[in-house]
């Protein structure tokens, strides 16, 4: 996972003395905030086919598709494949609870945090 929350919307979030879930998140974990809602709609409905997610959400599939791998790669969401009774298969989506995506976000801002810090004490007098 990338340690590279962006410094524009990490400045903007400290702005706001109690900022959102969303602009948290989309911040630390540099995703879009329709990938924070799809996020939150997870949260709602665990066990979603992209099909169900794109009506819920109102959104193409092909947009919910990429949302879904974004989460997943960011590690919050998982995909299971459920067979289905007449043959194929279907993907169902599943959110990383809470308390585990606030998890989440403590170890990628502690990361970018020690990351800034070893960058910091690289600087020398040349650097001036």
């Amino acid at each position: 996972m990338a340690i590279d929350p962006s410094p524009d919307a990490f400045r903007e979030l400290m702005v706001d003395d109690e900022p959102p879930l969303d602009e948290v998140m989309a911040c630390v974990f540099g995703v879009q905030r329709h990938e924070v809602r799809t996020y939150r709609t997870l949260l709602d409905t665990p066990g979603s086919t992209v099909e169900e997610l794109a009506a819920e959400l109102d959104r193409d599939r092909s947009n919910v598709n990429r949302s879904l791998s974004t989460l997943r790669e960011k590690g919050l969401a998982k995909r299971e494949r459920r067979l289905l009774d007449g043959g194929g298969h279907v993907y169902q989506y599943t959110a990383t609870p809470l308390d585990e995506a606030r998890e989440l976000m403590h170890e990628t801002l502690d990361q970018w945090t020690a990351a800034v810090h070893d960058r910091i004490d690289e600087f020398d007098a040349t650097d001036v």
